[in-house]
């Protein structure tokens, strides 16, 4: 009986160790465990953005880290069709909370694939992160092989090269105060252009030879962002800071 007691005390002993060993584990390497659930979409609103049915409840969600162009855009329908693929169909949604719009903020899952990244893989969306996590490596890596490729978005125009940047001035010493600077230089011909931040802010600008200087405000992120030039046929110049 007394080995028996003995027996008894180590087992819980070592499931209490154990135990302290996963909670140091987790808190050293700071990441959190999430759950997904299973839903089913039932419309697709663009490349990043759907709607999932769970039981009674409707809602809709935003894919974390991936941004896809906005209506009337290039690459908006390329984007939104691979999206659709998967309307009516069962996925894993990873919650990771709500966006000011109360939009479930999530990664999603088909046959255990991440789709945010998947679409980043087909240059169909660009990287857009608030706040890294551990699936950032995977799309930045999945964003930098699409670039390698000329995938989607990152097709290049066949002016590339043409415009060089001069410099982007991000910060503001009043912010609003019209105080950001971009400064580009054309080499080639007089042509119309698209300019976007990471956001998707865009402005479209007849650009004409040689220097061009305009002020911002508000715009470029002073913790970081992109901008990308394009015109019709793809992409004139991308600079990350």
């Amino acid at each position: 009986m007394k080995t028996l007691n003995i027996l008894v005390f180590l087992l819980i002993f070592n499931t209490f160790v154990l135990l302290g060993f996963l909670v140091s584990e987790s808190k050293l390497t700071g990441q959190a465990t999430y759950e997904r659930i299973t839903v089913n979409i039932t419309r697709v609103i663009d490349g990043d953005t759907l709607v999932y049915e769970i039981g009674n409840i409707t809602q809709h969600c935003r894919l974390l880290g991936i941004n896809t162009p906005e209506k009337k855009n290039p690459g908006y329908e390329e984007a939104t069709s691979y999206l659709k693929q998967y309307e009516g169909k069962q996925i894993e949604v990873e919650d990771r909370g709500k966006d000011k719009y109360q939009r479930t903020l999530a990664y999603i899952y088909f046959n255990n694939k991440l789709l945010n990244e998947e679409i980043l893989k087909l240059g169909l969306a660009t990287l857009y992160v608030y706040d890294k996590d551990e699936n950032y490596n995977k799309l930045e890596k999945a964003e930098k092989q699409a670039r390698k490729n000329e995938a989607g978005l990152w097709k290049k125009s066949e002016n590339y090269g043409c415009i060089k940047l001069v410099e982007l001035k991000w910060k503001e010493n009043e912010r609003c105060k019209n105080q950001e600077q971009l400064i580009l230089n054309n080499n080639c011909r007089e042509m119309n252009i698209i300019l976007k931040d990471d956001a998707n802010h865009i402005e479209k600008i007849q650009l004409n030879q040689g220097l061009f200087v305009q002020n911002f405000s508000c715009v470029w992120n002073d913790a970081g962002d992109s901008l990308f030039v394009r015109d019709d046929s793809g992409l004139l110049l991308f600079y990350r800071y």
